[in-house]
């Protein structure tokens, strides 16, 4: 083997720095899945993240906190609000996992209508937070676009997609029951997190209902109920979205990259901004992607023989449309002009709840990270309703705490015993449902808006229709229906509003289909116009269905995966 003087050992390694056999965009649950199965199936990975590095167990900083440890108890400030203007709309904004979420002020966006973007900008991304239910799409999923004439057909149906459920649930660990419901598949699950003594009685109960088609079984969810590869079992805290210093729940830093990183086979490269997809119009292939260094503005090009774009829903569809726009003005992937359109979420925040009676002398044990499902059972064997699709519905039951002590305002020592004591049981849920494409949904690159790194941002016009607006109403009465049927007292219906993006299962804008002049993406998630470049995250979704979707994103990477290291192989791509 001749010997390489030190310059050449210079330029060799400068070139291994930017070349790999694979590039990942993005770190959260789809990047973190394609990161693990590329480097394990023999490819070099780099795995690019626009933010922080966030190290698992270390970085978790609030995790064993307790409430009396934070300067505003778990809470929000005046400046807080004024710092993050859209996250203020809901939940997310406290002081407790603040530095999850990204900063409103460095990454604004264009709202032509009201769209509520709560993004996570760090290694793991939203892994870190998401509500980890997990449910399997089924065979009615998959079919719907075409039995009902919306949209586009999705080019895979269950069959496609169930082996690769099975491959990951082993990897991420799904609590969950086996139930025989063809409209939810069951899975390779871990034993269920029980429902408490409140949500069995309301069960049973339900069970002799409505000819068995309305049914209460655990939450799915992505939570240990035994030790996985080096993961512990849940402990029953409910602070994970604090990250899980026992690695009980699936995130990318608890589960899949770890296991990208033992192959050797991994380059994690923080702070890396992807800005353009490099696209060469000669040979209709990516050659690699642009980075722009968060922290000193300097731009480098890495390059590769397959890139997987899994920076989550709007940021990879952002990102094509900053690509090959030479070849296209629209953006890599533009040619069916479907890029950008048929922006989706799950519509919620209406349901019902009212009092258990007759479990007085009974409590619940822990903090369970989950609670109850009902799946879908509207346009569903021979029910037909005046809207498409249908909800299940996730919700809970419980005593009320200490803290009704607030709405109660009392004195004096009866008072302080009352509120030793459990209060009164709870049971309620919300409906979690469909949203159908639609063309008009739709997000654009806005001309005159920039980042704080002089990047074009996001333009997002999006609203429910009427088939939503149909839905709902069946969303709330049938929940009250249920439980005063069951016997629940004093049932109450809310609604508590809704704008497109609160559900935070943003999907749609590059999808999938099985014409290269309607769809982005083919069968195998690549992009029609570069068969180098695949799209594996929530972008890719030909229709929303009203399962929580992030299960459905890891099988469709894993899938995309597979094919992609067969077809570098057979020398296709």
């Amino acid at each position: 083997m001749p010997i390489r003087n030190r310059h050449e050992d210079a330029m060799q390694d400068a070139i291994q720095d930017t070349s790999y056999d694979a590039i990942v965009v993005g770190s959260g649950i789809s990047g973190g899945w394609a990161a693990k199965e590329l480097t394990e199936k023999g490819l070099r990975v780099l795995l690019l993240e626009r933010g922080r590095n966030v190290e698992h167990i270390k970085d978790y900083v609030n995790a064993t906190k307790a409430p009396w440890q934070y300067p505003h108890r778990g809470g929000r400030t005046r400046a807080m609000e004024e710092m993050y203007p859209v996250l203020k709309r809901d939940y997310p904004l406290n002081e407790k996992n603040l530095d999850f979420w990204a900063s409103d002020k460095d990454s604004p966006y264009t709202e032509v209508k009201r769209f509520d973007w709560y993004r996570g900008y760090q290694v793991g991304g939203r892994s870190l937070m998401w509500g980890r239910q997990s449910y399997r799409w089924s065979e009615f999923d998959f079919e719907a676009n075409s039995k009902d004439g919306v949209a586009t057909d999705w080019p895979i149906r269950y069959a496609d997609i169930a082996p690769w459920y099975d491959h990951v649930e082993r990897h991420a660990g799904i609590a969950g029951s086996s139930e025989g419901l063809p409209q939810l598949p069951d899975g390779k699950f871990q034993p269920a997190m029980p429902l408490n003594c409140g949500e069995e009685l309301v069960a049973g109960r339900l069970a002799k209902l409505f000819d068995g088609r309305r049914r209460i079984i655990p939450g799915r969810t992505a939570n240990l109920t035994r030790e996985l590869t080096g993961r512990s079992a849940c402990q029953y805290r409910d602070a994970c979205w604090l990250g899980c210093p026992y690695g009980a729940y699936f995130s990318t830093q608890s589960s899949t990259l770890p296991a990208a990183a033992k192959t050797g086979r991994l380059t994690l490269k923080p702070f890396a901004i992807a800005s353009e997809v490099i696209f060469d119009r000669d040979r209709k292939r990516a050659t690699g992607v642009r980075v722009l260094d968060a922290i000193t503005n300097q731009t480098t090009d890495y390059t590769a023989r397959v890139i997987f774009l899994c920076a989550s829903t709007l940021n990879s569809t952002w990102l094509l449309m900053r690509s090959a726009t030479d070849v296209w003005p629209g953006g890599l992937g533009s040619s069916s002009e479907e890029l950008g359109h048929n922006l989706m979420d799950h519509h919620f925040r209406t349901g019902a709840q009212g009092n258990i009676e007759g479990l007085d002398d009974k409590y619940f044990y822990g903090r369970r990270p989950t609670g109850f499902y009902i799946p879908r059972y509207r346009n569903l064997f021979g029910d037909k309703r005046e809207y498409l699709r249908g909800f299940g519905y996730q919700g809970g039951a419980g005593r009320q705490e200490w803290s009704r002590a607030v709405a109660e305002l009392g004195v004096g020592g009866a008072f302080k015993d009352a509120m030793t004591q459990p209060g009164r049981w709870e049971i309620g849920a919300t409906a979690f449902a469909e949203m159908l494409p639609n063309h008009a949904n739709m997000v654009s690159l806005d001309p005159t808006k920039k980042d704080k790194w002089g990047l074009s941002v996001l333009k997002i016009d999006c609203a429910t229709g009427e088939n939503e607006r149909l839905m709902r109403k069946d969303m709330t009465a049938d929940m009250a229906d249920m439980l005063e049927q069951c016997g629940i007292k004093n049932v109450n219906t809310y609604d508590a509003g809704y704008f497109p993006g609160m559900g935070i299962h943003e999907m749609g804008t590059a999808r999938m289909g099985r014409d290269p002049k309607t769809s982005v993406l083919n069968a195998h998630n690549q992009v029609w116009d570069a068969l180098n470049v695949f799209v594996t995250d929530g972008s890719c979704m030909a229709s929303s269905a009203c399962q929580n979707p992030s299960l459905t994103y890891m099988a469709l990477t894993a899938r995309a995966a597979d094919y992609a290291v067969r077809d570098l192989n057979r020398r296709n791509i």
